[in-house]
């Protein structure tokens, strides 16, 4: 059976519907950065989920081609998600989304290196007509933070925030949302498919001792 880091890893995937504060390991992804509204049909965030899933697939499909990556299993891709910023922001405001800045990403298994990364962004552009030049291979470790699940819209998501910040209070810290630690979601719903009112979403911010 494939691995499936939302199983296995359930304690950054799946979250409950109320606040909890982990220590997130460092993972490796594939990434894309840009700029802009993520709504707009033919946009940049739009031209960048192509990039991620064609990258991400031809990784998960090596297995198929004489490419042997060290270490290879077979595993079920894990979801999309995002780390956003908004300039002069300290938080996270939807009401302004022509100010966002993101980086647009999907975790990659730890048996991935440079050169697989390298060979999957040639094989990808080659393979899909698609320029995946943008994608690069991207190391995070977000440490402590505060998650929770919210259910809804994406709009909706400052009142999960407030409960959030409300519970972080109450345990001795305070968000540290910097340029290096955004605000950051994981996409448990394809929002092509489920309507806006029964979307699930992790909503993670980094925190710090007040």
């Amino acid at each position: 059976m494939a691995f499936d880091f939302k199983k296995e890893y359930k304690e950054f995937y799946l979250p409950k519907q109320k606040p909890e504060i982990v220590t997130v390991p460092r993972m490796n992804y594939v990434a894309v950065r840009g700029t802009g509204d993520p709504n707009e049909p033919t946009g940049a965030y739009q031209q960048a989920l192509a990039v991620l899933y064609a990258v991400a697939y031809t990784i998960k499909m090596s297995k198929l081609t004489d490419r042997r990556m060290a270490g290879y299993f077979d595993y079920v891709v894990p979801p999309l998600e995002g780390f956003w910023e908004q300039a002069g922001t300290p938080g996270y405001d939807p009401a302004h989304k022509e100010a966002f800045r993101w980086i647009s990403v999907i975790r990659l298994p730890d048996f991935v290196g440079q050169e697989d990364f390298d060979w999957a962004v040639q094989t990808a552009t080659a393979k899909k007509g698609l320029d995946c030049s943008p994608a690069e291979f991207l190391t995070m470790e977000e440490g402590l933070c505060v998650q929770m699940l919210h259910v809804g819209p994406y709009d909706d998501e400052p009142a999960s925030v407030a409960l959030m910040d409300a519970y972080i209070q109450t345990k001795g810290y305070v968000n540290d949302l910097t340029p290096q630690r955004q605000h950051h979601e994981i996409y448990l719903s394809d929002a092509r498919r489920v309507e806006p009112a029964k979307r699930r979403t992790v909503i993670r911010h980094p925190i710090r001792p007040a």
